[in-house]
C-alpha cells in the first residue's frame, strides 16, 4: 500500500501539490515494474523519498541544475515540479530509466527538465551548470572528481547523503582539495518538520 500523503507535502509543494501527487502516484504504479524503485518501497515512498527530496528545493537558484543519476527523478523530477523557475538536466545513464524521466517530464508539462542519456564524467554539456545535485549515486570520493566539471566557477554541489557524511568528507579530503572546493559544511533540512531528515553536502568550486 502506498503511504498516505504526510502533511508537510502541501506546504512543501504549495501549489504544486497536484503535481507532486501525481507524480508520485505514478511512480507507486509503474516504479516496482520498471526497475526504478523496489518492492519495500511503497509504504514510505512520500516520506523516504519524495519529502527527502523536496527539503532540498529551497537550496537551488534560479539557473541551470544537473542531477547526476537521476534514475527514478529522485531528486530531479522533484525538484523541477518544485522549482519551476530552475531548468533542471537530468543526467542518467541507463536507457530504461532515461525513457521513464523523458516519458514523465513530458506527462506532467514539465517545461523546465533536460534529459541527458550519460554518466556524469562522460557528459557533454553545451555550458557549465550552475548547481549539481546528486542522491544515492556514489561516495564523495568518486561523486566529486566526476561532477566538479560540469560546474562553472562559483558553481555549487548539493549531494544529499547518509548519517555518515562526515566520514566521506574525510575520505574525499584529498578530491575537496583537487577540485579547490570552498564553504564545504554538511546541512541537516527538515529537523521537526519531515518524518526523515535530509542531509546535504554543500560546497563551491573555486
Amino acid at each position: 500500500m502506498l503511504e498516505p500523503e504526510p502533511a508537510v507535502a502541501e506546504q512543501l509543494f504549495g501549489s504544486r501539490i497536484e503535481l507532486a501527487r501525481d507524480y508520485t502516484a505514478e511512480l507507486a504504479r509503474r516504479g516496482e515494474e520498471l526497475g526504478l524503485i523496489g518492492p519495500l518501497e511503497l509504504p514510505r515512498l512520500w516520506s523516504r523519498h519524495i519529502i527527502n527530496c523536496v527539503l532540498v528545493a529551497p537550496l537551488l537558484k534560479p539557473g541551470r541544475t544537473g542531477d547526476v543519476g537521476s534514475g527514478a527523478g529522485l531528486p530531479g523530477l522533484v525538484l523541477a515540479i518544485a522549482r519551476p523557475d530552475t531548468h533542471l538536466v537530468l543526467i542518467e545513464p541507463m536507457e530504461r530509466r532515461v525513457d521513464w524521466l523523458l516519458s514523465e517530464s513530458a506527462r506532467l508539462g514539465l517545461d523546465n527538465v533536460t534529459v541527458v542519456r550519460a554518466r556524469a564524467e562522460d557528459a557533454r554539456l553545451p555550458d557549465p551548470l550552475d548547481q549539481v545535485t546528486a542522491r544515492a549515486v556514489t561516495a564523495l570520493s568518486k561523486l566529486i572528481p566526476a561532477t566538479a566539471p560540469l560546474l562553472r566557477h562559483g558553481g555549487e554541489m548539493l549531494f544529499m547523503k547518509g548519517s555518515r557524511v562526515s566520514e566521506e568528507i574525510e575520505a574525499a579530503s584529498k578530491g575537496i582539495r583537487k577540485a579547490r572546493l570552498r564553504d564545504v559544511e554538511v546541512l541537516v533540512l527538515g529537523e521537526g518538520m519531515a518524518p526523515e531528515v535530509t542531509r546535504v553536502f554543500r560546497a563551491t568550486v573555486d
